[in-house]
């Protein structure tokens, strides 16, 4: 496997992914971007598109933040330059990008999170920064000027008066040229500062990575919902203290036994992650289609050769437990035995499944249930065109 622009997908994890930034020329060779300006305005102007604007200098304020959804007149009031559209969770309203996303499956699914798209006219900028997750920078339009370079965190000088975290007196390492169809990874921690030289349009694909306190207490509050959990704390071989205010030696051990037997349960943690790493943003994400199927109906559609594909803002996971695999679709887990296993690893390979495999594991009247439950859902949709 290569990521795009081929180098070996395992020279790249192993050399690049979250040590150093890595610049890739024509990644993505002849790219043309899906959308333009004016569709990434539309869309900011949508309630259910999470969308932003920074503006570097808004009389006098550095680096001023709004939050969508936006009037159209929003974006006639703008200064000519120095200002940037922020739309998030773009591949989910244009389909069109699920082929690129597909192009990073070298990183596990529960880790892919979404493309952001960044368009902003000569000068615009969100300012010099550094994120906390990985990111892949592809210029679809324009140019861009990109510093970067250099261990950031918490301590970093930041500029003040902005709702936003922008490093103070940083220079980067490094300074390229991103034209249309270049990639620029970045690690977490390095700082960046992304200058648009001309109208530009860059995608930006981000990475899940759930913070500490996401696993600890998500994970608490999984076991706390499993059968047993309201048993009580049992201490038969309790001895008589000198003073029955010491909490002792033994009573540590005691809840320690508890805490570490449930932190233990490998195969509870495995499922917790799937469902909480699958799961939707928000709930306008996965919708239920106006027209639910029958599994008739969704086996005639595969025989005649559409294409069931994934929601766009969907996530599919699988995991191995005992002798049964389960599905992770959307928050939502399915556990498989049996020949039905083999459904899980053709669903989670990318967006658009092997439609073969998927004609011929439909012929199992409980497989095609599974499948009708996703459509359904809406984690499936047909591709009639």
């Amino acid at each position: 496997m290569q990521i795009p622009g081929g180098l070996d997908a395992a020279v790249f994890l192993r050399d690049y992914w979250q040590k150093k930034p890595l610049l890739v020329r024509q990644a993505f060779p002849d790219l043309v971007s899906p959308v333009s300006p004016d569709e990434l305005g539309g869309l900011a102007c949508e309630s259910a598109v999470e969308s932003r604007i920074v503006i570097e200098n808004d009389h006098g304020r550095p680096w001023q933040l709004e939050n969508g959804p936006f009037e159209p007149e929003r974006f006639e009031n703008l200064p000519p330059t120095h200002w940037t559209l922020l739309i998030q969770g773009l591949d989910h309203w244009v389909p069109e990008l699920s082929p690129l996303l597909d192009r990073f499956r070298f990183v596990p699914n529960w880790r892919l999170d979404d493309i952001m798209a960044s368009y902003a006219p000569e000068g615009g900028s969100v300012g010099p920064h550094y994120d906390q997750y990985d990111v892949f920078l592809i210029q679809a339009q324009g140019r861009r000027e990109w510093q970067f370079g250099g261990e950031c965190n918490e301590d970093s000088p930041r500029v003040e008066g902005t709702p936003l975290r922008i490093l103070k007196e940083w220079e980067g390492e490094e300074t390229r040229v991103l034209e249309p169809g270049d990639m620029l990874y970045l690690p977490p921690g390095i700082g960046h500062h992304g200058v648009a030289l001309d109208d530009c349009i860059t995608l930006s694909v981000g990475f899940r990575a759930p913070s500490h306190d996401d696993i600890l207490t998500g994970f608490s509050d999984f076991l706390c919902n499993q059968p047993g959990a309201e048993r009580l704390l049992r201490d038969p071989e309790l001895q008589l203290q000198d003073n029955p205010g010491l909490i002792s030696d033994a009573s540590v051990d005691g809840v320690a036994r508890i805490v570490e037997e449930a932190l233990g349960q490998r195969d509870l943690l495995a499922l917790w992650l799937g469902q909480y790493t699958t799961a939707p943003k928000s709930n306008d994400i996965v919708a239920a289609p106006e027209d639910p199927i029958d599994a008739g109906q969704l086996v005639e559609a595969l025989e005649a050769g559409e294409v069931l594909r994934w929601n766009e803002g969907s996530r599919f996971a699988y995991r191995p437990v005992g002798d049964q695999v389960a599905l992770f679709v959307d928050g939502e887990r399915f556990m498989l035995g049996g020949d039905a296993q083999a459904i899980a690893p053709v669903l989670c390979s990318g967006s658009e499944p092997n439609q073969v495999e998927l004609r011929r594991l439909a012929e199992d009247p409980a497989l095609a249930g599974l499948l009708v439950t996703l459509f359904n859902h809406g984690s499936l949709y047909i591709d009639w065109s």
